[in-house]
């Protein structure tokens, strides 16, 4: 069973969220899904993943950042004005509220309470920062980032410039304009509250890394960046061969390929490992 939710958020933004499983709140763990920059909780593979894991038993959410620049419908980026003034800062304020949410019964009464994170690209980045700030069991990042300072010294001096950057978005062809304050926040932040290699340092729990040896995006040197600042002990990192960024899954949605139910499978094993244990 399926419900659509929306959490007005501390900034006064509201949150659409999509649960999945909704028979298994009371008593199973949650599964958080943490979409990337440019994506939405109804791309591609989330809606698929999202099922998937409910119909393994698990309660699963999957949320739209309030300033990911898709409407409330949730398929079109016609909000380009509110993705201009999104920050990694607010992502990750967010997705600590929609955990504190589920701890606190937004969703129902909770029994088991674990919760699991599944981060992917930039989303995988802000799944590790918000254990700066509120910890879950269960950690899970698909072709993550490692950093989120990006840019080389030119093109961020042109960014000051103009007070904007615009980036294509190849599947809609828009350009979509990020404002300064999104790289003034990374400036600010990258070695403390935005600093990847802090938050994972620092961490204490399973941690999960998937990452595809053919990923043009985000190279395969950044899940092997996170991995050696890991606790090995508690890490495991596999790499994906001939693996691109999206797992070969396309938007709209066409369908799973034996890539991405690899994906799936190392991750229902991994957590089933986790809060079995646990």
């Amino acid at each position: 069973m399926n419900k659509e939710f929306r959490l007005k958020t501390k900034e006064g933004d509201f949150l659409n969220i999509s649960a999945f499983g909704f028979e298994n709140i009371k008593s199973s763990p949650c599964l958080i899904f943490v979409h990337g920059f440019k994506g939405f909780k109804d791309w591609g593979f989330f809606p698929y993943s999202a099922k998937y894991f409910a119909d393994k038993g698990y309660f699963v959410l999957s949320f739209n950042f309030s300033h990911n620049g898709v409407d409330d419908e949730g398929f079109d980026f016609n909000r380009l004005d509110k993705f201009a003034k999104n920050t990694v800062s607010l992502e990750v304020s967010e997705l600590v509220q929609v955990i504190n949410a589920y701890k606190n019964g937004f969703f129902s009464n909770v029994v088991n309470g674990k919760i699991g994170l599944v981060g992917h690209s930039r989303g995988g980045g802000v799944v590790l920062l918000s254990s700066l700030i509120e910890k879950v069991d269960a950690y899970i990042v698909w072709a993550s980032v490692a950093k989120f300072d990006r840019y080389t010294e030119r093109q961020k001096a042109e960014w000051r410039k103009q007070g904007y950057v615009e980036v294509l978005n190849s599947r809609t062809n828009q350009m979509m304009r990020m404002n300064v304050e999104s790289l003034e926040d990374v400036e600010k932040n990258k070695q403390g509250s935005l600093s990847i290699e802090k938050a994972v340092k620092s961490l204490d729990k399973p941690l999960l890394i998937l990452h595809g040896t053919e990923d043009l995006t985000v190279p395969i040197a950044e899940g092997e960046q996170i991995f050696n600042w890991s606790d090995e002990s508690k890490t495991e990192f596999e790499k994906l061969a001939t693996c691109g960024h999206t797992f070969d899954i396309v938007h709209p949605f066409e369908g799973s390929n034996k890539k991405f139910d690899g994906v799936l499978a190392k991750t229902r094993e991994f957590l089933d490992k986790v809060f079995t244990n646990n």
